[in-house]
């Protein structure tokens, strides 16, 4: 009997090493189309960046008279210090506070709603504003323009930072409450049970239990928001008129004149206005593509 056991385990073995060397061989063998695609991506991303930092360190007077691909022999900064001039920190501080008062709004609107709606999903009304959330989703930005436009003109709000502020807010909600509702939902139903046994509110719950374990998708929606917001150019073209009130992707128009542009110069403001956006991703890039993920895959 023994020597029968022993004889079947041998093949059965032998089958599991093979299987583990063919597994070996194939993880070996060189995906050289995907590598060729991989390179050719890196080039068309590359290229437009290398052109962007080389060509903000030229000279306009310089610039359509020499190749765009080769640095200049002598670079200047005299492109950054125009666009600072510019009021390029009055720009930057109305990008700062229309991305900060439209995120932190809108986060914490989602997150608790999405709480709402995991742990009142029996409630009619709840799942009927959970499907108003994800109509949301369906809705562009450009397909509202115009009833924005007309309620922000009643509200009175025109040409200020609030008449970007608030429908930054609306447009913000709806992906964030998708991706913390399917966050929330994932939490072991008896965590909340025995919370509530100890006699915690609803409230205690939420910001004690539920907001830790959530965290990584909190980051998500947050950096997620941020980056959509600050790059927003739609809203404060439609919604803002006096020079005071531009954000920094609008204020490039500063550097275009009536019978020609400053390429230089306006390729220095871009460079200026993507390090903080490059400086937040670097920071919160590993929670934004893990939340987006885990977010959308279950």
């Amino acid at each position: 009997m023994t020597t029968t056991l022993t004889e079947s385990r041998q093949p059965q073995k032998a089958t599991h090493r093979e299987r583990r060397r063919r597994t070996r061989q194939k993880a070996r063998r060189h995906n050289w189309v995907g590598g060729l695609a991989g390179w050719l991506w890196l080039v068309v991303v590359a290229v437009p960046l290398y052109w962007t930092l080389i060509t903000s360190l030229k000279v306009q007077s310089r610039y359509y008279a020499s190749n765009p691909l080769v640095p200049s022999s002598d670079p200047t900064l005299d492109n950054y210090r125009l666009v600072i001039q510019s009021d390029f920190l009055r720009y930057f501080v109305n990008s700062v506070v229309v991305t900060a008062g439209a995120v932190v709004p809108a986060v914490l609107v989602s997150f608790m709603a999405a709480y709402a709606i995991v742990r009142g999903w029996r409630m009619r009304v709840l799942r009927a504003v959970n499907g108003l959330f994800l109509m949301g989703l369906a809705i562009p930005l450009q397909a509202t323009v115009i009833p924005v436009y007309l309620i922000i003109i009643r509200m009175h709000l025109y040409d200020n930072l609030l008449a970007l502020i608030l429908p930054s807010i609306a447009f913000a909600i709806p992906l964030s409450v998708l991706v913390l509702t399917n966050f929330i939902r994932d939490v072991p139903k008896e965590l909340f049970d025995s919370m509530k046994v100890d006699g915690a509110t609803e409230w205690t719950t939420l910001w004690r239990l539920a907001a830790p374990l959530t965290r990584p998708a909190i980051l998500t929606v947050t950096i997620f928001n941020s980056l959509t917001i600050w790059n927003g150019f739609l809203l404060p073209l439609i919604l803002t008129q006096s020079p005071e009130r531009r954000t920094l992707p609008l204020a490039l128009w500063t550097f275009q004149g009536q019978y020609g542009v400053n390429v230089p110069a306006v390729l220095a403001a871009v460079v200026l206005t993507t390090l903080p956006v490059l400086v937040l991703y670097a920071f919160g890039r590993r929670q934004l593509l893990s939340g987006l993920t885990a977010g959308f895959s279950r």
